[in-house]
């Protein structure tokens, strides 16, 4: 199971009690908000991308959504979302799932600055009723992301009309 993939990874760093689970699903920003009594916005999703041969994970804020100018100004090709089957082949979660954790080697995990807004986030957890919180620190050091990219709209107060 997905969830006790991330479980096992997160021994390494001495936060695996930290997970949560829920008897609710958390599969969506909306239901993982109320299950975490938190705004989306501070839930961390995880889209899925593919770009020719490479899987792409970008972390971003619950509020925002995937600019595609950015996103092609910053990997030089169009987004294109991973389908429900190849996001479980390819990064080894299930959609409602998906996180960047404990993921196989050459998927290419990348951290939003949407996320910046808040001390903590809380990302998923390998399966559709779990996450974690974490700081911005942490969601970086234990994503092991290649860096920060501004690809996502939607969040900016200038965004707001």
């Amino acid at each position: 199971m997905s969830i006790e993939k991330v479980r096992e990874y997160f021994k390494q760093y001495g936060v695996e009690d930290r997970i949560q689970e829920f008897p609710v699903s958390s599969a969506t920003v909306e239901l993982a908000a109320q299950a975490l009594q938190v705004e989306g916005a501070r839930i961390a999703k995880t889209m899925s991308f593919k770009l020719q041969d490479r899987v792409l994970l970008v972390v971003c804020a619950g509020d925002t959504k995937v600019d595609n100018r950015r996103y092609k100004d910053e990997f030089g090709g169009k987004a294109t979302m991973l389908s429900f089957d190849e996001a479980a082949v390819r990064v080894g979660h299930a959609v409602g799932g998906v996180c960047p954790f404990a993921v196989p080697e050459d998927v290419e995990v990348y951290l939003d600055v949407s996320m910046k807004r808040f001390h903590t986030v809380y990302p998923a957890a390998g399966s559709s009723n779990s996450a974690i919180e974490l700081t911005m620190d942490e969601l970086e050091k234990y994503s092991k992301c290649r860096k920060w990219v501004d690809v996502c709209k939607g969040w900016r107060p200038e965004e707001q009309a």
